[in-house]
């Protein structure tokens, strides 16, 4: 079963990025992508290799973003993908069954495609305008997500849809009535002084309706 709630780290160098990772797996969160955009490959294969014994030792899920290469090396859990990184399919070659691959889509078809192509769970997004990634795709909003969502049950396609995209806590819950499964966040934890407090009400409206 994943985790509804995804922590997709934030810094601009290794000791920022262990020390909010770090924050979040101790407040709670238990699954992180580890995103460290255009660094040095030393520099992320550093970080990787500090982050993949902390998830470990709070069982957290640990996903490396878009290095297919460095969550092979670094024996990840698996990677997350974007829509111009490394396909699906090659990613599924490489890593072997028993990895989780993720898959950004900003449309109904990306989700087909990489459905067909063996991705695990879906990140859609974006939920509205974020600073945090650059090159945005069309934002979605409450009507796109429902939109995606009701063509997904039509066709009887059934993978989980994480929401993603300057999420706050008072979206969760008309986001999740969209049909989502869960969200992927990373400002809201990155930038709260009370995380604990954060993570828990998040999860509390996540799991609100899962009936155990």
């Amino acid at each position: 079963m994943y985790n509804k709630l995804q922590y997709i780290s934030q810094g601009e160098t290794i000791e920022e990025q262990l020390r909010n990772i770090h924050q979040a797996l101790d407040a709670g969160c238990n699954w992180v992508q580890m995103r460290f955009k255009n660094q040095t490959s030393k520099d992320t294969f550093t970080l990787a290799e500090a982050v993949k014994p902390l998830c470990e030792k709070y069982t957290a899920n640990f996903i490396v973003n878009d290095d297919l290469s460095l969550a092979k090396l670094i024996d990840a859990d698996g990677v997350h993908l974007g829509l111009t990184d490394t396909k699906i399919d090659e990613a599924r070659a490489l890593l072997g069954s028993s990895k989780i691959i993720g898959g950004t889509a900003n449309t109904l078809e990306d989700i087909q495609n990489h459905v067909k192509n063996g991705c695990d769970y879906i990140g859609l997004g974006p939920f509205r305008f974020t600073a945090t990634k650059e090159k945005l795709s069309p934002i979605l909003g409450l009507s796109g997500y429902f939109d995606i969502l009701q063509k997904l049950k039509k066709n009887k396609i059934d993978i989980p849809v994480y929401a993603i995209g300057g999420i706050t806590l008072r979206d969760v819950n008309p986001l999740m009535e969209t049909g989502i499964f869960g969200i992927a966040v990373s400002g809201i934890i990155t930038d709260s002084y009370e995380k604990e407090k954060l993570i828990t009400q998040l999860n509390e409206k996540l799991y609100a309706n899962v009936i155990v």
